[in-house]
């Protein structure tokens, strides 16, 4: 059975409007990024331990880490990043969440990605060290411009690590807004699929800069990606991160009118291709 989850800072800025409003919706997971306008990786400890009680207070579970990590140009030094890392693997294990949602990097200014396998490689296995003896997971989202842009280089990042610790969040949106694939539950989605713990939903409309879709109105083919987590019995969280009324490198903007609309479009669908939520 899928859960739902969702960046609800998407919803409102103030953290225990999140939670209530997840409360209110029967949304049991939520993806913490921004808490109170702060980044989760940015909180002190007193403001992480108000946050953990309001989210248990609420009966919600973690269903990630919504960390920028990886959101980094790779020409900028490595060891101050690792250290967030190893800060957000504790921030997992003190939310008692498996997964850590990052990224794959930016190349240097004017460079292609591409160019830079080796570099993003080995970055990943310091990481996979740190990981090494937690039960905590690292999932990469597919974005625009980091190394894994496409669908083959999630794979390549996958299949070349070679580790339980590294596996993938798929966001369809994503590959429309930065691939350019309406498609994509026929392209990018097979390619992925071994590799996929995690799912984002975010719809958009191929050539739309700012604003997501009304999930199953744009060309993420969210409907079809639904019918496919019921066809493999699907029982991990999709976090919702609708971005309806805004959107950006680190986050996006929704509103409680428009993120009600969205979660209920998501369980009509849901319920049409025989996915079953909890």
């Amino acid at each position: 059975m899928a859960k739902l989850s969702a960046f609800a800072d998407e919803v409102t800025e103030d953290f225990r409007g999140q939670v209530e409003f997840l409360a209110q919706e029967k949304v049991g997971y939520i993806e913490p990024r921004f808490i109170d306008r702060k980044n989760i990786m940015d909180l002190t400890q007193k403001e992480l331990a108000e946050a953990r009680k309001l989210i248990r207070d609420h009966g919600l579970k973690v269903s990630a880490i919504g960390s920028p990590i990886g959101k980094v140009k790779l020409d900028q030094p490595f060891k101050p990043h690792l250290d967030k890392f190893k800060h957000a693997v504790e921030l997992a294990q003190y939310f008692e969440t498996p997964f850590i949602r990052m990224f794959s990097y930016y190349a240097p200014e004017g460079r292609n990605i591409d160019d830079y396998r080796h570099q993003v490689m080995d970055r990943m296995v310091a990481k996979l060290e740190v990981l090494a003896g937690t039960e905590v997971v690292m999932v990469h989202e597919n974005e625009a411009h980091i190394y894994g842009h496409s669908a083959a280089n999630c794979a390549d990042l996958a299949k070349e690590l070679d580790s339980p610790k590294l596996r993938l969040a798929y966001d369809p949106a994503n590959f429309v807004w930065g691939e350019k694939i309406t498609n994509n539950v026929e392209v990018c989605w097979p390619v992925v699929k071994p590799y996929v713990v995690h799912i984002h939903i975010k719809d958009w409309k191929l050539g739309e800069k700012e604003i997501g879709s009304m999930p199953g109105q744009g060309d993420g083919q969210i409907k079809e990606l639904l019918a496919e987590l019921a066809a493999m019995k699907y029982d991990g969280c999709m976090t919702m991160e609708p971005h309806l009324l805004a959107g950006g490198q680190f986050g996006g903007s929704t509103g409680p009118e428009l993120f009600s609309k969205a979660i209920a479009a998501v369980r009509t669908l849901a319920n049409e291709v025989g996915l079953k939520l909890n």
